[in-house]
Parts: C-alpha cells; structure tokens; sequence
C-alpha cells in the first residue's frame, strides 16, 4: 500500500519538493488525513499535542506535510510553523455547526498573516460520511472564503477514514502550483477557485482501478465557483494502478 502511494506522489509531484501545513480545530480529522496519506491506512489516533510531520519520497521528490495540534491552547502556537508554507490544507468537521464559526474565524486568522500571503488554500470538508453534514457548497460560504481575491482555493468533500477525497486534494493542488506565476500571484483567480464535487460516494471506489489516459471519470468534477462551469477530472491523473 504504501508503495502504491510512493508512486502516486510521483505521478502528481514530478520532481517538485513541497511544504504542506495542515491545520485545523481540534477532532476535524487531521492526523487520519496525514497517515491515510503517508500509509494509505486508516489508524486509530488520539488528539495531537503539538505536531506530527511525514513526508512520502518518490525518487528525488519530497512531500512534506505538517499536522499541527488543534486545541484552542495551541493554535497560538500555529504561526511558528508558517514560514516556507506552499500550501495550507484546513480540515472542517462538516458534521460540527457548532463550531463552523470557529473555523472560520481561525482560517481567516491564519491566512491574513504576512508568512502566508503566498499559500494555496485547500479546504477538505471531511466527515461527509455523516448523514446531515453540511456540504461543501454550505462551508464555503460560512468561511466566506467566496471574499478571497489574493490566492487560489478549493474546497473538497472528504472521508478521511476510507480515503475519498483525499488524493483528489493534492491533484487540485499540483494544479494550482503549476499555473501559478513564479514570484507572484495569479492574475485572474476566477480559473483557481471553486468547490470539487464528488458525483458518487461508495466507498473504496478509488483504489486498483486503472483508467485508459484519455477517459474522464465522471464521477469527480470541478465546479468554478465565479461561473459555475463544471469540468469532469480525470481519474487517470489521480490514480496509480495497485
């Protein structure tokens, strides 16, 4: 399993090196994310006092991804972990209202600081296995990220536990590092943002399927959150065969 995720990084990645800081509230599922990631397992975790850091090396590529704590006691202790950031990836609890404005409130925190002007946003509304849980349609407009005009931004329905969504993530991601100018940021945000929509939701559909190159899978497509356009992606640039 493992190695099939090795190869899978080194399909999306090429030869870049990448620094990934995930944050979120506490109980969103961050540390399911970074060791489904880095094991392609589901494991039994306990709330992160401080940090968890792995990285999956494919050839000469790196990909490091760092999960910080979640508590309230710790979050000031989130902008220590800023600097050299490319890519920030929030997790929302979409099963926890309660605390949507939290979230919201602690994201917009984290990008209005100077260290990350310049990070790409993923947002994985996660736990959409949950009957009842908002959609990512309902998170993007209670973290107001539709205000957003300086960076690119996704928002991905996730199910951290089995994988979906997941993979889908670091997808939108390449996508948004290779079109975005060295130096400087995009001048036309309006083809970086929107809201990933997953068509259909069995479980494991994702793995040791191999797709022909040219056949785009339909159930993932990238609705743009400014026109509304939809354009199907395709798994073959997601998935290695098992």
């Amino acid at each position: 399993m493992g190695g099939s995720v090795s190869k899978l990084m080194g399909k999306i990645f090429g030869s870049k090196e990448m620094r990934i800081l995930m944050l979120g509230l506490d109980a969103a599922g961050k540390t399911t994310i970074l060791y489904k990631l880095k094991l392609n397992q589901d494991v039994t975790t306990i709330p992160t006092v401080g940090f968890n850091v792995e990285s999956v090396t494919y050839k000469n590529v790196k990909f490091n991804v760092w999960d910080v704590g979640g508590q309230d006691k710790i979050r000031p202790l989130w902008r220590h972990y800023y600097s050299g950031t490319q890519g920030l990836i929030f997790v929302v609890d979409s099963n926890d209202r309660s605390r949507i404005k939290e979230a919201q409130s602690e994201l917009h925190k984290i990008i209005s600081d100077r260290e990350m002007k310049d990070a790409l946003l993923l947002v994985f509304a996660n736990k959409q296995d949950i009957p009842g849980c908002m959609q990512p349609e309902e998170i993007t407009s209670e973290l107001k990220l539709n205000s957003l005009s300086d960076r690119p931004w996704n928002v991905l329905p996730s199910v951290a536990t089995d994988g979906r969504g997941i993979f889908e993530g670091l997808y939108r991601v390449n996508d948004q590092v290779r079109y975005k100018p060295v130096g400087g940021r995009e001048s036309n945000t309006s083809e970086s943002v929107g809201v990933i929509k997953q068509v259909i939701t069995e479980p494991g559909s994702l793995t040791g399927r191999q797709v022909q190159a040219s056949q785009a899978d339909p159930r993932y497509e990238v609705e743009n959150s400014n026109t509304g356009k939809r354009t199907a992606i395709k798994e073959s640039n997601i998935l290695e065969p098992a």
